[in-house]
Order: structure tokens, then sequence, then C-alpha cells
């Protein structure tokens, strides 16, 4: 699967208006990125190794303690609860519409979803990412000015407040990885909700 800029299947990504989940669709993979550096960015790839407590094989942020600068600046002991980042394809669909073109892989993210509502799954909901790979939800990508200087009058499109005043990150979900395997674009995801009481995701 091409996924180089004015392929169709980015362009049905900015297109795109099915609701997540929707009658007769199934989720699965669209995109899958990866980047040795730390950038905001990273590079899409035909394939990801997910490698099982550790993230992606080859990622700047895979590891047992966390990788992201800001939070090892902190403390850099704490568990990495952010070894795969997963955004949902819907959202480049609602940022074209808002005027900003936005590329898998552009927004950090590891793993590009469609057709599933990534952000109303409770925590540690597992999502089996093809035929082995399996990861399970830690938490919610929390946005910071890094998507300001990405794109100037991004972060008010992915973060936003709720009828009732609470924040709303619409940025993609963290994850660990629980079985390794290989993810491909196309691959099917399959989704196994914990048993309750469901806990909603929150910033991680």
């Amino acid at each position: 699967m091409n996924l180089s800029q004015g392929s169709p299947e980015v362009t049905h990504l900015r297109a795109s208006s099915r609701a997540p989940e929707a009658v007769g669709t199934r989720p699965r993979v669209i995109a899958v990125s990866r980047d040795v550096v730390h950038r905001f960015s990273k590079q899409p790839a035909a394939e990801i190794r997910l490698v099982a407590g550790l993230g992606v094989e080859g990622d700047a942020h895979a590891g047992t303690t966390v990788q992201h600068r800001s939070r090892v600046a902190v403390d850099p002991t704490q568990p990495n609860l952010r070894q795969v980042h997963l955004i949902p394809a819907e959202l480049l669909a609602e940022l074209a519409a808002a005027g900003f073109e936005v590329e898998p892989g552009q927004l950090g993210e590891n793993v590009m979803t469609s057709d599933l509502d990534l952000l109303s799954l409770p925590r540690a909901t597992r999502l089996r990412l093809g035929e082995h790979a399996v990861v399970e939800l830690t938490g919610l990508r929390n946005p910071c000015r890094q998507i300001e200087d990405f794109r100037p009058g991004l972060l008010k499109e992915v973060v936003g407040r709720a009828a009732d005043g609470s924040v709303v990150r619409k940025a993609g979900v963290m994850a660990v990885v629980i079985t390794g395997g290989t993810v491909r674009p196309g691959a099917a995801i399959a989704v196994r909700r914990p048993a309750g009481p469901h806990v909603a995701l929150d910033r991680v």
C-alpha cells in the first residue's frame, strides 16, 4: 500500500467522513511510522515491529522507562506507558476540513487506525494489530506546544472543551506492547475491552 502524498489512500483519509465503527466497517491499520531520532514527526514505513515491553523497534520512544524527553527530565525511572502512539485517521479528515493538511506520521504517531473510536475506549483495552501484535491502551496523548510549532493554530484543533468544561484531547492514545509482532498498513484490528468497571482514558 503506497501512502505517498497524493495517493488514493491518503486522499481518502482527508475526505472520509464516516463515523468510527460505523455499521459495515472493520477497524484496520492505515499507516505505520517510526523514527530513530527524537523529532516531532515520524517517518512512514512499510512495516514496524513491536517488541513486548519495549515498543516499536528502531523508534526513539522505545524502552521500558520513559523516553519522551520532558518526562525523562522529571524522572527518568518512570515506567514507559507511552511505547506506542496511535491516532485515528478520521482526525486527519477533521483537520483537513479546518484547513490543515496533515500526512500520516506527521503528528508523531506510530500507528494510524481507521473505523475505530480510539478515544472512547476504556483504559486497559487491548488491540490486536494484525496477526500477532497486541498493545494495551494506557491513556491519552497530552498535546503540547510542539504541535503549535509544527503548524500554528493546530493545537486548538486537537485540544478543546466539552459542554461541561472538561478538556477534550483528540491527538490520539498511548499504549504498551503486550505481545510483539509485525504491523503493516491494511492489517485488521481486533478490540478486546477489559472486564468492567471500565475506566476512561486520561492523559498519560
